[in-house]
């Protein structure tokens, strides 16, 4: 409401002020002063509507692309809409107010794109990203485009890509296939030591904020998919670097600051962020990502979100911990903490005497967002991902169904007004 009281203001101020005589107009032109309120009611309305007030904690969901087969294929627009609707209204019920939404998962397209062609879970004809924004936007949910910037698609599908798309003119090439373009394990991503490559990634980006009105650019943690030596092998070699981890941890530096120059530049207003996994050491010597870096120096993003995937018993990285580790090592991003949902009912295979933690307590996810309420300087929690949420297989619905009725009553704690009548 807010805002609406602000928008009057605004206006009423500008129309009485003391302005200079308006410049001559034609029949059709717009007089300079009207055309500048209607901009100010424009961005005021759509501020209301889509960004966050700023201090805002951010209460966050990540919605893979797995999800799209079941809301898109073979579903007609209005079938799409509908199951967009429900889930979206999920979330608020729950008490989220952002979604992280997958629109390029393997080099492909979500959206209307002149860059990628369209998923493969998109059947019909229509725009799937304009559709979930509106109805997000309608909920006062904020929408980042989650991508991932290096994994593409499997050759039997970049090999049946139309010819104009640049995936399948790099396959095509022979001197291309295997830099720009790298097979391993079956699959093929980007290999970010080439700038043609670091640029088509950003031109992405770019096209995604020019022609949607989106809240913010989201990247996972799919950097290098191997420490094998061979992946890489030519680029290496033609380079003047001596240490092979040391300059794939330069091109990985170099992608993420033309990804975040390229999101100021086309608009300064929505932030970068980036979800690395929780592990320190495993960004840095097996993911080639320096993320201690990206924490500490500004001009690679906006807002961090470690996945610590993590219970309180883990023996390599128990959650409290690791989660302060990292509330320590973030001084310039806002700090968003990434929980795994998505463990609540299973075993935690790689846990060690932990491992069971997940498997028959359905509070471990509660208490986590009640430790990080505890941690200084915390802008919000991430949870992955909705299906694990909202759509559990049959096995652990029960569990998860008591986790999330945890997780919305510390949600609403978290929200109550204190005793001096201040949000908490």
């Amino acid at each position: 409401m807010h805002h609406k009281f602000l928008l009057i203001i605004i206006l009423l101020l500008l129309l009485n002020s003391g302005c200079s005589p308006l410049p001559e107009t034609s029949e059709n032109s717009v007089p300079e002063q009207n055309y500048y309120i209607q901009e100010i009611a424009h961005l005021h309305i759509e501020d209301a509507l889509q960004n966050l007030p700023e201090n805002t904690e951010i209460r966050a969901v990540w919605i893979p692309v797995m999800i799209y087969q079941k809301w898109m294929e073979n579903q007609s627009e209005a079938q799409f809409r509908e199951n967009v609707r429900q889930a979206f209204q999920n979330c608020s019920d729950l008490g989220l107010n952002t979604v992280f939404l997958h629109v390029r998962a393997y080099c492909d397209a979500y959206y209307q794109s002149n860059l990628f062609p369209s998923g493969a879970y998109l059947t019909g004809e229509y725009d799937p990203l304009s559709i979930m924004l509106e109805e997000a936007h309608a909920m006062h949910l904020s929408v980042h485009a989650w991508i991932n910037p290096m994994r593409a698609q499997t050759p039997e599908k970049i090999s049946h890509l139309d010819s104009r798309w640049i995936l399948r003119q790099w396959y095509e090439d022979t001197q291309k296939n295997g830099t720009y373009l790298v097979n391993h394990d079956g699959r093929y991503y980007l290999n970010p030591a080439y700038p043609e490559v670091r640029q088509l990634i950003a031109d992405g980006i770019a096209e995604i904020i020019q022609n949607y009105p989106v809240d913010g650019i989201h990247i996972d943690d799919y950097f290098y998919p191997t420490t094998n030596p061979d992946f890489d092998k030519q680029a290496f070699s033609e380079s003047s670097a001596s240490d092979l981890a040391d300059w794939r941890r330069t091109n990985c530096n170099e992608m993420i600051k033309l990804l975040y120059q390229t999101v100021k530049e086309n608009n300064p207003d929505i932030p970068f962020s980036i979800s690395p996994q929780g592990n320190f050491d495993v960004n840095y010597h097996e993911l080639y990502a320096d993320v201690r870096r990206w924490s500490s120096e500004s001009g690679f993003c906006d807002i961090i979100i470690p996945q610590i995937y993590y219970g309180f018993r883990n023996d390599t990285c128990p959650f409290a911990e690791t989660a302060q580790l990292w509330a320590e090592t973030v001084t310039v991003p806002k700090l968003v903490i990434g929980l795994g949902a998505y463990k609540t009912g299973y075993s935690d295979q790689w846990a060690g005497s932990g491992q069971s933690e997940f498997l028959t307590d359905s509070t471990v996810i509660s208490r986590e967002l009640e430790y990080t309420a505890t941690l200084e300087g915390l802008s919000g929690i991430a949870l992955y991902s909705y299906t694990s949420i909202f759509e559990p297989e049959q096995e652990v619905s029960a569990l998860v169904n008591e986790e999330k009725h945890h997780i919305a009553d510390v949600f609403q704690k978290n929200s109550a007004p204190d005793d001096t009548g201040a949000e908490s």
